[in-house]
């Protein structure tokens, strides 16, 4: 490679040469037919320039190479600014030793919970678009895991279906992990049509459904008041395909076990996660856990996209341990949330004040996310 160095300046190319002269002194890479000399003097051996066909045989094997955890695909909102959908969900996978490709169902200035936003919304088409030029060069190929959150529009999640699908003809395997973000606390975040291609379309393929209690009403048409109540929705999902869901927060009474969304909204003083699981566990007799933890008396946003990246993380490193893999993402969780309750605080003693106080502080919580205390222990129902 020879760069165009006409209307450059002569610093400029200057710079430019001196830059090329390094880098061929170094780098390990064939330019043409003839080899680079490496450091320390030695040379490449030749080889023979890949044809087309064989770098998209080569581009397909990488993907399927065992060099981490796996290799997951996550569609969902992104922000700019914050942390919410993938935002929360790459770093988390990553952390976790998972290749990553994130697909945005929207991409926003910031996430809505700040009353103004700007940005776009990814309609079926473009995802489409996206898996045909990732097919064409032998990339679907490998995946491992499948995420989704946030899905704004019916042609997306229709759309979000037919890729399951797809990937499955690569890897009859793959782990489908569907947060189905419809909304919270009795109100929706999504078009109403969304909660019936949910049910249709989108719940039977997943291997793990991770709902919150208003969601899981409305996919069961089932109300949740009780621990009872919810097993039943569990088992109503359970009929419809996914062989494990976990409902990541339920406001129930405090005798049932506590309740509550994680990020609030509830009136009660804990939360309650109950799973449940149709697939073999190892060394347990039951199928059916709860996990409560105190609440943390703040409002966050993101903790479910949180949660469900939590939850595929951790599942994907216990096989058959799906009581313990909670356990480990809930511990996760509610260490994210303390550290980011402690900066909200130390910010409005300070004379701070609004909504990005409370944005969640995952960075700052990579031993949370990666090592967490567990205090709040599962129990097999």
């Amino acid at each position: 490679w020879v760069p165009d160095l006409a209307g450059f300046p002569d610093a400029k190319i200057a710079g430019i040469a001196s830059t090329t002269a390094r880098a061929s002194a170094i780098l390990p890479v064939w330019l043409g037919a003839a080899p680079i000399r490496l450091r320390g003097g030695q040379r490449a051996k030749k080889g023979p320039t890949p044809s087309p066909s064989s770098s998209l045989s080569s581009a397909s094997e990488m993907n399927v190479g065992p060099s981490s955890a796996g290799r997951a695909l996550t569609i969902q909102s992104h922000v700019v600014s914050g942390y919410v959908g993938n935002k929360c969900a790459v770093f988390t996978l990553q952390l976790h030793g998972f290749d990553v490709d994130p697909v945005l169902s929207v991409q926003f200035s910031n996430h809505t919970g700040y009353g103004s936003w700007k940005g776009e919304v990814m309609t079926g088409d473009q995802l489409w678009s996206l898996v045909e030029g990732l097919e064409t060069n032998g990339l679907l190929a490998g995946y491992t895991h499948l995420l989704t959150g946030y899905i704004g529009s019916a042609s997306l999640l229709r759309t979000v279906g037919r890729l399951v699908r797809k990937l499955r003809t690569y890897n009859p395997d793959l782990v489908y992990v569907c947060d189905p973000v419809l909304g919270d606390n009795g109100k929706l975040y999504v078009p109403a049509e969304l909660a019936g291609i949910y049910r249709e379309d989108i719940v039977p393929l997943a291997t793990l459904l991770t709902p919150n209690q208003f969601e899981a009403e409305l996919l069961t048409g089932l109300t949740i008041g009780s621990e009872e109540e919810a097993v039943a929705a569990c088992a109503a999902l359970h009929a419809a395909g996914p062989p494990s869901v976990v409902i990541t927060s339920l406001d129930l009474d405090d005798r049932d076990g506590g309740g509550g969304a994680p990020g609030g909204g509830g009136t009660s003083s804990s939360i309650t996660l109950l799973g449940s699981t149709s697939a073999p566990q190892v060394n347990r007799g039951g199928h059916v856990f709860r996990i409560v933890v105190p609440r943390i008396p703040s409002y966050f946003t993101g903790t479910g996209d949180l949660c469900a990246a939590l939850l595929l993380a951790w599942s994907a490193k216990m096989p058959g341990q799906l009581g313990t893999a909670a356990e480990m993402a809930v511990a996760s969780l509610q260490g994210v949330l303390r550290r980011t309750a402690e900066a909200q605080a130390q910010a409005e003693a300070a004379g701070k004040t609004g909504i990005g106080c409370r944005e969640l502080r995952l960075v700052q919580s990579v031993d949370d996310l990666l090592r967490p205390e567990v205090t709040a222990k599962v129990t097999w129902l």
